[in-house]
């Protein structure tokens, strides 16, 4: 049932990616050109998400079991960590220059988009980098309570 589940979420959220526009990359970098020609269409896009997102979490937070009966687990807040700003930095400089994040990489990687064959490529050879350097350096201390 867990893996049906998945998939259905799965569905649904790249459907809304395709419906929405967030698979374009043209479309994506209009909404982040604000500088130049402006699209202002994906800002609904996020808004509706963050609203969605705002009630789910809260009715989340009331419940101790998911609804398919697994342990529900909820992110916790941590203190910003040069980690996480530059990671942050690095994604949003990415998904400027190439117009995809993950989640319409693969949607588009999906549609045939060649462009979008580069960038999971980059990807996913970007994450085999980070945990190279991860098992070199060791691990990095828990954050501060």
């Amino acid at each position: 049932m867990h893996t049906l589940m998945s998939f259905v979420a799965g569905l649904v959220f790249g459907f809304g990616l395709l419906l929405s526009g967030m698979s374009n990359p043209a479309k994506v970098q209009g909404f982040l050109d604000l500088a130049g020609h402006w699209d202002p269409s994906l800002a609904l896009v996020m808004g509706g998400a963050i609203l969605v997102g705002l009630f789910a979490f809260r009715a989340a937070h009331l419940r101790v079991r998911t609804l398919l009966g697994g342990v529900m687990r909820l992110p916790v807040p941590h203190d910003l960590s040069k980690p996480l700003v530059l990671g942050s930095l690095a994604f949003g400089v990415g998904w400027g220059l190439a117009g995809f994040c993950p989640g319409p990489a693969l949607v588009s990687l999906g549609t045939g988009e060649i462009k979008a064959v580069v960038f999971v490529a980059a990807m996913l050879g970007g994450m085999l980098v980070f945990d190279l350097i991860e098992r070199i350096r060791g691990p990095l201390p828990a954050p501060a309570e």
